[in-house]
């Protein structure tokens, strides 16, 4: 082999082992890009998740805090509506019952408070007050229980009568002051709640119950 032959073939020696080393290189790197590219790709996917999860979760934060300051003051609106609602009826009550002590049933009731206090006192001295109001019907009321002590009270207490027993130191209280005040007391609106607002989303349904006046 000639000089020539050998420098050309230790050329060729040289320039493919540099191509085959080239290659390995560029295959490590491209390998090595390759799985950087993944772990960073499934780092971004994971802080993307995270950021998604973080964000989702304050969203239902905000709105969960949203609901509540809605409900209560939906509560706040609703309570205010049924004082409203309460003050109304109970005016409304107190019309009918100023209406109703002009009526011959109202001085039944009258009779019928005296009658049941006098037997209850059984004997005993009885002082029973009128309303000032009521100061017309004392004479007829007092020609009907002569055995009673009547008289009008120094205040108005609507009507009704009050009674006291004074040897065992005893109040019959009838008046519709009084009566008015123990309805206004145990009062209260029968709230039926729907589903929605049990979620707090805004829908209400609301009913009323009934209140009566007991009669002495």
């Amino acid at each position: 082999m000639t000089t020539e032959e050998k420098l050309k073939h230790f050329l060729d020696t040289c320039m493919e082992d540099a191509r085959t080393r080239s290659s390995r290189m560029l295959d490590e790197y491209t390998e090595a890009l390759e799985k950087s590219f993944e772990e960073h790709t499934h780092d971004a996917k994971r802080r993307a998740q995270m950021q998604v999860r973080q964000e989702t979760e304050k969203i239902e934060r905000d709105l969960n805090k949203q609901l509540s300051v809605a409900q209560l003051e939906q509560k706040r609106v609703l309570g205010q509506r049924q004082e409203e609602l309460k003050e109304k009826l109970f005016a409304e009550l107190e019309k009918r019952l100023e209406d109703y002590r002009s009526t011959p049933d109202y001085q039944s009731l009258l009779e019928c408070q005296i009658r049941k206090a006098a037997d209850f006192a059984r004997g005993q001295e009885l002082i029973v007050y009128l309303d000032p109001l009521d100061q017309g019907l004392m004479e007829r009321l007092s020609s009907c229980y002569p055995q009673v002590r009547i008289q009008m009270s120094d205040y108005s207490f609507l009507g009704g009568t009050r009674a006291v027993i004074q040897g065992r130191n005893v109040l019959i209280d009838n008046s519709f002051l009084t009566r008015l005040a123990e309805a206004r007391e145990s009062f209260h609106f029968d709230l039926r709640m729907t589903p929605a607002m049990n979620k707090a989303s805004g829908s209400t349904a609301a009913g009323s119950s009934n209140s009566s006046e007991g009669r002495g």
